[in-house]
């Protein structure tokens, strides 16, 4: 499980516009293997697809 730090905005897929489903502050869990991870300044970040999301904890 993770918080959402940031989200992007969207975009379009075969022609149709895909909307976030997340925003800031959302805890979500994703797969093990979903995503990459980075490293900024120390801290460990994973950047995911919106697909990559498997439920929204509320």
């Amino acid at each position: 499980m993770a918080e959402v730090i940031a989200v992007g905005p969207g975009g379009y897929v075969d022609g149709k516009e895909v909307k976030m489903e997340v925003k800031v502050g959302d805890k979500v869990i994703f797969s093990k293997y979903a995503g990459n991870e980075v490293k900024i300044d120390g801290v460990e970040y994973t950047i995911l697809r919106q697909d990559d999301i498997l439920a929204i904890v509320e």
